[in-house]
């Protein structure tokens, strides 16, 4: 097929099937064929890959696209390639030998997109092949990470300006869907042309506004069919269950640590909704299985700290409700945002208690401990890794946090708080993010593995796959990829960890699976602890500013007098909203907090779709007061619509 890139709509049509583009998505692509760098401010469920993938199939060459969420990039190579557009990503946890393979590929011309991760920039190898590429367009998503300013700077993404300069020519493409005009101003800042920029269409017609070289197109971030409420209570999994059971459909509920994941789970569970947890620390065969249960409908409910989430496309999450507050706005946005991406009714509720003010508070000096802390924590760093002053320049070291929070009595999240302080300040590059890969050592010989029984079929098959693929199993460990023993089984890899985890119960062989490393690179040699220097601006500038958007989000939740939604956009300066009537502050304000009546009487009739009797209790709804659904029961009991025996409510057979 010939690509006309004049003809963006064709591209749309034939590969995605649909016949015009939405919002701004026009806009940016009709920049970006003018090779103008450019930022796209879209709300999530705004149609951001769009906006990207129909340019760089319009230009020639592969576009590289920036993100750090690998689950994403996992969902849009799939999601292209089912639509035959050749595709690959690059991120921790992959091999060696498969990072080479893919970037060869984008050398020789193999693909049209190619994600990486934010970290992988920074190597020397991919800075080598991205110089040999042929790259037609530089796509940035999650660009607020960029801004050091922003609720989730990421130092890795500064290193966007160094493939910037091997790139001179390339237009780049922005794409975030929370930014405050400070941080849009970092953000063009920190991409900002190097000495070549790229070529722009003398005679095109500017269209958005110009911002440090930068053309930035906005979309409203309104969403008229999402409600947000909060909640006032003393029992928070009380309330949560009664939303639970007002508000059919797939939900996310948001709870600030892993420990509260699974407990929350549990508690679901007992009570008859079906739900599972998701937090950073489960093996990532763990994370694929829990993730696609709750993609596909197995599960209903996805109990979750803030790491579940980003880049996950379901457009039917009907509740996202947080039992704990988030510390900005920008994340409170983002998280709630997950819910009503198909455009029908959904509600974000945030569930507020009397602790989470003081909680909240908590965080700053949490994340912001004192400098004498910090400074005792780089001393004890050196100590833990036995580096002299004058020592340790560029070398790096697996980080063991629990053997160092042990050995020196820190709490994991303070102390990760100074590491960050110090990373920032220059003495240490401290990475969460590394993966190692999983390993795998026999405990029995080999003849005696033909003496033994009742292993089951499918780790028997997984046995004959190891002593296939992998040398030198019953010696040492060795390196293994579930992935492929997957394929050689013709198993997925949840079976294939699953069975190995049984192996290494029944003492066969003990598996080893692949997990998170932190590392820490010294950037430094050695200083005395006296030396250690946190400047203003690393420490007592984003001190004040973290302070800021703390007490930004606990105005949100005091606030009773001002519409909800016009809150949230007015924190991103955009003041085109109107009152949304929907939130519980409209609803109460207008003196009655219920949604307009045939949206409660659909509410109620889905309640008892099921066929069972439901006592009042079961028709809750968030922001609708008890009161009216009472009198909505009777007039549809009047009507003839549902009927009611013994106090109870069920669906009139005519209904």
């Amino acid at each position: 097929m010939r690509i006309d890139e004049k003809d963006p709509r064709r591209l749309l049509q034939t590969f995605w099937g649909y016949d015009d583009f939405r919002g701004i998505q026009s806009d940016i692509i009709h920049s970006i064929l003018h090779r103008h760098d450019t930022l796209g401010l879209m709300p999530t469920g705004g149609g951001k890959s769009i906006a990207f993938q129909v340019p760089a199939l319009a230009l020639e060459g592969v576009c590289i696209v920036v993100t750090p969420l690998i689950a994403l990039m996992k969902d849009q190579v799939e999601h292209l390639r089912r639509r035959s557009i050749t595709a690959a990503a690059i991120y921790s946890g992959q091999t060696r030998e498969e990072m080479l393979r893919h970037l060869d590929n984008a050398v020789f011309g193999a693909y049209k997109f190619l994600y990486v991760s934010p970290e992988r920039l920074s190597t020397e190898i991919f800075q080598v092949k991205v110089r040999k590429m042929k790259v037609s367009l530089l796509t940035v998503d999650e660009a607020h990470c960029i801004s050091q300013w922003g609720y989730d700077f990421r130092p890795s993404y500064l290193e966007i300006a160094t493939i910037r300069r091997l790139l001179p020519g390339v237009p780049v493409l922005a794409l975030t869907a929370t930014a405050t005009p400070d941080v849009v101003r970092d953000i063009c800042t920190h991409l900002a042309p190097p000495d070549t920029p790229p070529a722009a269409a003398p005679d095109e017609e500017a269209k958005g506004e110009w911002v440090e070289g930068f053309r930035v197109f906005r979309m409203s971030f309104a969403r008229p069919n999402l409600a947000y409420v909060v909640r006032q209570t003393g029992d928070k999994f009380r309330e949560l269950l009664h939303i639970l059971r007002s508000v059919p459909g797939s939900a996310i509920v948001y709870t600030r640590n892993r420990q509260g994941t699974r407990e929350v789970s549990d508690r679901l569970n007992e009570e008859g909704i079906q739900a599972l947890f998701f937090h950073a620390g489960l093996p990532n065969a763990d994370k694929d299985v829990r993730q696609r249960a709750w993609q596909e409908g197995a599960t209903r409910v996805m109990v979750a700290t803030n790491a579940f989430g980003m880049g996950i496309d379901k457009p039917d999450v009907r509740l996202v409700i947080h039992l704990d507050a988030p510390d900005s706005i920008e994340a409170y946005f983002q998280e709630a945002g997950r819910a009503g991406r198909d455009g029908l009714p959904a509600y974000a509720v945030l569930l507020a208690g009397r602790e989470d003010h003081a909680n909240l508070l908590r965080r700053v000096s949490v994340t912001f401990p004192p400098r004498e802390y910090v400074s005792r924590v780089y001393e004890e760093l050196c100590c833990f890794f036995q580096l002299a002053v004058g020592d340790g320049f560029r070398v790096t070291y697996e980080f063991d946090e629990e053997t160092f929070c042990h050995a020196f009595r820190h709490f994991p999240t303070q102390l990760e708080s100074a590491l960050h302080l110090l990373s920032r300040a220059g003495y240490i590059d401290y990475r969460e993010e590394d993966e190692t890969r999983s390993r795998v050592l026999f405990l029995v010989h080999r003849d005696d593995l033909y003496s033994l029984h009742r292993l089951g079929r499918t780790a028997e098959a997984v046995i004959r796959a190891l002593l296939r693929t992998t040398c030198g199993l019953f010696s040492d460990y060795s390196f293994i990829e579930e992935a492929e023993i997957a394929r050689h089984c013709d198993m997925t890899e949840h079976e294939v960890y699953e069975a190995l985890k049984q192996l290494t119960t029944q003492r066969v062989l003990h598996y080893v699976p692949r997990k998170k490393v932190p590392r820490i690179t010294f950037l430094t040699r050695r200083v005395e602890t006296r030396e250690v220097t946190l400047t203003a601006e690393v420490y007592e500038n984003r001190r004040t500013q973290y302070a800021t958007r703390v007490q930004q989000m606990l105005d949100y939740i005091d606030n009773g007098d001002y519409c909800r939604s016009r809150f949230l956009l007015e924190y991103f300066a955009d003041y085109s909203g109107h009152d949304c009537g929907r939130c519980d502050v409209c609803l109460q304000q207008k003196g009655s907090t219920s949604p307009a009546p045939a949206a409660l009487c659909d509410h109620i009739l889905t309640v008892l779709a099921d066929g069972r009797p439901h006592r009042p209790t079961d028709f809750d709804l968030p922001g609708t007061a008890p009161a009216r659904i009472a009198a909505t029961l009777q007039e549809m009991v009047e009507s003839g619509s549902i009927k009611m025996q013994d106090g109870q409510y069920m669906a009139h057979p005519a209904s």
